[in-house]
């Protein structure tokens, strides 16, 4: 069946800069606002935007990923001639064909595109926090006679040189990229959000170098000096990259400030789904409270917290403090503990009588809990 447009998430990197919260998950199915995994908003976008053939590229750890999305029935994705395919690393001739970049990645499955005759592929990374509507972006592409459309918004000015950084005319047509700059040249960053024409990226994919493996690095900065249309998209929404340990704490510290920033608990417009663990409800004990937080299924609350997100399957016990904190899931908070400004990963077991109040943003894992906490009497 031939489709206008399909889209493909890379959820292959492996996460280095968020330390061993990615140690045994891929950075798309880590936990977020206590309910949600990152991958939610993307496939929720793809959902609410009309789209409804998905290629997951994987490779890292991928099977807590491919369990949480399954057939994709969560957002709805679950359709005939269509849906989540997953595309994962496969032997041929003898060898396994690892993903060497993300361009590198689509061309392996370039065979997916043509199999839906597509005229459009939208490619997306599924580690954003966001809301978008693809379909506008397909408009501007169309409206620009674009060969190439990237997504971009503008980042404070000491943050730009984490991203690629474009220049525009007053068409928005695309005059420079830069990946990573360390003198940026503006504050418009590429979200990683691509359209390309099926037929330039076929082309630009069998042309580049062995050695062209990315989009930032090789294929957009060739495209713009081949004189291709590259056209830019703004989007003046909330939008974060949660690449690292810090960028995780503060899209959930977002989310308590302001928990209309998207729409979470009360659109109806682009909602964000999630798949259900059908858990029990949260438990508010005698000793229990919480304010200005997020308290996710399956928790059991008898101490005190105070801004903070508490991811599934958590127990805070008697008379311990959780303050302007992440918690991520099955987490044991013993009685009389105190903390503070921390995100502790997934599965910890904090001791009874432990603290941990450091200045500086603190990840507490089962290797490091006695190096950046300590027992107290």
């Amino acid at each position: 069946m031939r489709k206008t447009m399909i889209s493909m998430i890379l959820v292959g990197g492996r996460g280095t800069r968020l330390g061993d919260i990615t140690n045994t998950t891929a950075k798309p199915a880590v936990s977020f606002g206590a309910k949600y995994r990152l991958i939610d908003f993307t496939l929720s976008n793809i959902t609410n935007s009309n789209i409804d053939v998905c290629g997951i590229v994987t490779q890292y750890e991928p099977f807590d990923l491919m369990y949480y999305i399954g057939s994709g029935a969560s957002w709805d994705l679950d359709v005939l001639d269509g849906g989540i395919r997953f595309l994962t690393p496969y032997s041929q001739k003898g060898d396994v064909l690892w993903q060497k970049g993300t361009a590198h990645a689509i061309k392996q499955y370039f065979n997916f595109i043509k199999d839906y005759q597509a005229s459009y592929v939208l490619i997306l990374s599924g580690d954003h926090i966001y809301k978008m509507d693809y379909q506008k972006m397909l408009d501007h592409h169309l409206r620009n006679n674009a060969e190439i459309t990237i997504a971009a918004t503008e980042v404070f000015d000491h943050e730009a040189s984490r991203f690629g950084i474009l220049e525009m005319d007053d068409h928005y047509r695309v005059t420079n990229f830069e990946e990573k700059p360390e003198t940026p040249k503006s504050n418009l960053a590429s979200m990683g959000i691509y359209i390309f024409s099926v037929a330039v990226l076929e082309e630009l994919l069998n042309k580049a170098d062995p050695e062209d493996i990315d989009f930032g690095k090789n294929i957009i900065p060739k495209s713009i000096m081949l004189e291709k249309h590259v056209s830019l998209f703004k989007f003046d929404g909330y939008w974060r990259d949660v690449g690292t340990i810090e960028s995780l704490y503060n899209a959930n510290m977002d989310l308590l400030d302001d928990p209309d920033y998207l729409g979470l608990n009360s659109s109806k417009h682009m909602p964000v789904y999630s798949k259900s663990l059908n858990l029990n409800p949260h438990v508010m004990l005698a000793n229990g409270s919480a304010k200005r937080s997020i308290i996710a299924d399956a928790c059991l609350i008898n101490g005190e917290v105070i801004h903070s997100t508490i991811a599934y399957e958590t127990q805070i016990e008697a008379n311990a403090k959780v303050i302007d904190s992440v918690i991520l899931p099955n987490v044991v908070v013993g009685k009389n503990s105190y903390l503070r400004n921390v995100v502790v990963n997934k599965g910890v077991v904090i001791p009874n009588n432990y603290r941990c109040d450091n200045q500086d943003l603190t990840l507490i894992t089962d290797d490091n809990l006695f190096e950046v906490g300590e027992i107290y009497e």
